[in-house]
């Protein structure tokens, strides 16, 4: 072998290895960034029916979102409920949130026929049920939406809007 040969077959081999860590590297901090927000093993029937047993107890609507991992706005909203202060308290004071999977490895239909499929408004979709497990609302996120997040006001007025005193016609008849 020439040396010319075996510089161009060490430069490629190199190529090569610093390409495959690269690969690996980028598959650890993915793998590492990812969160998993749905469960796709959890029991959703189950879940539902404890979040409307909890929303009876303490006078609370149910918020339902229904998403997956796989849904990068599902994620995202996820991480919007948590970090935006107003929305967390509003979520804490008036509704029991329950997050149902919706995924290739299982896609609920038990749940999403009782909830009249809101799966046709994409995902993250909303439902929110009155404590009896009544469906009031079926809310395509997608109107939520500002740039590459969530508007805080649109969610804030949605949320305020499905709670359990603005559909209580007793608050507009004093």
């Amino acid at each position: 072998m020439t040396y010319a040969a075996y510089t161009t077959f060490s430069a490629n081999l190199m190529r090569k290895i610093i390409f495959s860590i690269m690969i690996l590297i980028s598959g650890i901090l993915y793998a590492q960034e990812k969160i998993y927000v749905y469960d796709p093993l959890a029991d959703a029937r189950f879940d539902l029916q404890q979040a409307i047993q909890k929303a009876t107890q303490e006078n609370k609507h149910v918020l339902v979102q229904v998403g997956g991992n796989w849904c990068p706005w599902c994620v995202r909203l996820h991480g919007f409920f948590q970090s935006e202060s107003v929305i967390d308290s509003i979520l804490k004071t008036d509704y029991i949130l329950v997050r149902i999977n919706y995924s290739k490895e299982n896609k609920n239909p038990g749940v999403m026929k009782k909830l009249n499929y809101p799966q046709r408004f994409g995902f993250p979709v909303l439902i929110v049920l009155d404590a009896q497990g009544n469906r009031l609302h079926t809310q395509d996120t997608g109107y939520l939406e500002l740039d590459k997040g969530y508007d805080t006001e649109k969610v804030k007025r949605f949320l305020l809007g499905w709670n359990r005193s603005a559909v209580d016609p007793a608050s507009y008849s004093k």
